[in-house]
């Protein structure tokens, strides 16, 4: 009998003043002495995916790492997938490949050293390895990542490359490289590419389209790609004071995360990354 299509379920672990959207407003020196969120939030993903029996890949921010370096282990302790999700946040485009390539090192040494395992999983911040940054793919493989999970193939503001590959897939790197890309989901709509992926748009848009797109993929044969942040299942965070584009990308229906997503972990069959690229071949078992 043939096991049903698995899907990978990931999570950027970060803190409600961590994202881009608020960066403006909230400046980096400032996060130490900000309200800290992530531990419980993180810890109530984990409940939820106990409850419903799967492992996920978590994409830990290094910055959350230093803080709460008993998270990070009980994450690994738990049989889910420790992945890095860099040191600070800031966006690749807005680095020069020596800042990248310092803290990339420095978050995912940092995370071997708490788990006691090698790391093979990066995604950057707010997807932002794009056609200018592509350089970042090279420092990511020499540094001995075997997956990436950073571009997003849909146009959009702040991110993505349209025509990358939209499915799992052995790419070839700037320097000559190979290395797996594992991109967010999107699904085909009358023509074109809608991300279904989770995040922002599992909140702002209606249930059934996610529902609807992973079913489309899926029938494809092809493995989802989800993705969302503890922050969004933390509606009681602090509210921050910001442009209405940002407070309305960041703070709509945070209080209906949870019971969607319990509600699609029902519907359908998730697991890690790692194990999602076992399953197709990409990775070893």
């Amino acid at each position: 009998m043939t096991r049903p299509m698995r899907n990978a379920m990931t999570v950027d672990v970060e803190d409600y003043f961590h994202v881009a959207a608020l960066s403006r407003v909230i400046q980096r020196e400032h996060w130490s002495s900000m309200e800290y969120r992530a531990e419980a939030s993180t810890h109530r993903l984990m409940a939820l995916f106990e409850e419903c029996d799967i492992t996920a890949t978590f994409f830990v921010l290094g910055w959350v790492a230093k803080r709460s370096p008993g998270l990070i282990r009980s994450i690994h302790e738990a049989g889910h997938e420790v992945a890095c999700h860099g040191m600070s946040h800031e966006l690749v485009y807005r680095q020069t490949p020596e800042q990248f390539s310092a803290e990339t090192r420095e978050s995912k040494f940092l995370l071997e050293d708490l788990i006691g395992t090698k790391v093979q999983g990066y995604r950057a911040a707010s997807w932002s390895i794009t056609r200018e940054s592509l350089w970042a793919l090279d420092i990511i493989r020499e540094l001995g990542f075997e997956y990436d999970s950073s571009i997003f193939p849909i146009r959009h503001d702040v991110y993505g490359i349209p025509d990358a590959p939209k499915q799992p897939d052995l790419i070839r790197t700037p320097a000559g490289y190979q290395i797996v890309e594992f991109p967010p989901s999107t699904a085909r709509i009358l023509g074109a590419s809608l991300p279904v992926a989770g995040g922002g748009y599992f909140r702002l848009l209606p249930y059934w389209l996610t529902q609807w797109g992973l079913r489309q993929i899926n029938d494809e044969q092809r493995a989802f790609m989800f993705y969302l942040h503890p922050w969004e299942v933390d509606p009681d965070q602090p509210r921050v004071k910001a442009n209405w584009l940002s407070q309305f990308r960041h703070y709509t229906n945070l209080h209906k995360t949870q019971s969607r997503l319990r509600r699609l972990i029902h519907q359908f069959q998730f697991t890690s990354a790692r194990n999602v690229l076992a399953d197709t071949g990409l990775l070893a078992a």
